[in-house]
């Protein structure tokens, strides 16, 4: 009996992978970072300085366990020397705006080429990256704007090389376990694939998000 559960447990596989959470000052990185790792939201406002860190652990099926090693960006950090030290070796990034102040919007495609620019899979393919539409349960108002109308934010989104949009809330636990989940898929998807080239994720075809109404739409999440 005892063999037969050795030989079991080296069949288990364990993953690192380091995960970029970056966008502009205040849009809630590490406020989703907290939901997401400790299942917790906090009101109070501090700014992150430089880069902060959190350890993600789950048993993704019975015979894999995935250790998310979450990597919080300052929002100031895009206009420093550092980010390119701080990429290093990240292997798949959330980049999140605050639906409620578009210029923060505004700076996603700023950030998506600053990570594009400084950080790549192997193959020289960019690192899967998810968009994050923070902030959707309304406080503080809605400033309505490209990022509202989601055909163009498809759009804008296959254009710009992210592997799917979420609207998020971290106070609400709106979509931060869907984000994380896609984002993981991807990045599997290209640990297993990537002497094989690159992969449909064809078991993932669409993923359901869920509206600020309690309402539900469907999201390709393959680039085309």
């Amino acid at each position: 009996m005892a063999p037969r559960m050795a030989v079991e447990q080296q069949k288990k596989k364990e993953f690192l992978f380091k995960v970029l959470v970056i966008g502009e000052l205040g849009v809630g990185k590490t406020s989703i970072i907290k939901r997401y790792v400790h299942h917790v939201f906090s009101h109070g406002y501090r700014a992150t300085i430089g880069v902060d860190f959190a350890l993600k652990v789950l048993g993704w099926d019975a015979d894999t366990t995935v250790r998310l090693q979450l990597w919080d960006i300052a929002g100031q950090e895009r206009f420093g020397n550092m980010t390119r030290v701080y990429y290093k070796e990240a292997v798949g990034a959330m980049v999140v705006f605050d639906v409620t102040r578009a210029t923060t919007f505004e700076a996603v495609s700023k950030w998506k080429h600053d990570l594009d620019s400084k950080v790549t899979l192997p193959s020289g393919k960019p690192i899967p990256t998810v968009l994050l539409a923070n902030k959707c349960d309304g406080d503080g108002g809605d400033a309505r704007g490209e990022w509202s109308d989601t055909a163009q934010l498809d759009r804008y989104c296959r254009d710009e090389g992210f592997v799917g949009w979420f609207e998020t809330s971290a106070k609400e636990n709106i979509n931060v376990e869907a984000a994380a989940q896609l984002l993981v898929q991807r990045i599997l998807a290209n640990d297993v694939s990537s002497a094989q080239g690159c992969r449909r994720c064809e078991d993932t075809d669409s993923v359901k998000l869920t509206t600020r109404n309690g309402g539900a739409r469907r999201r390709k999440c393959c680039q085309k």
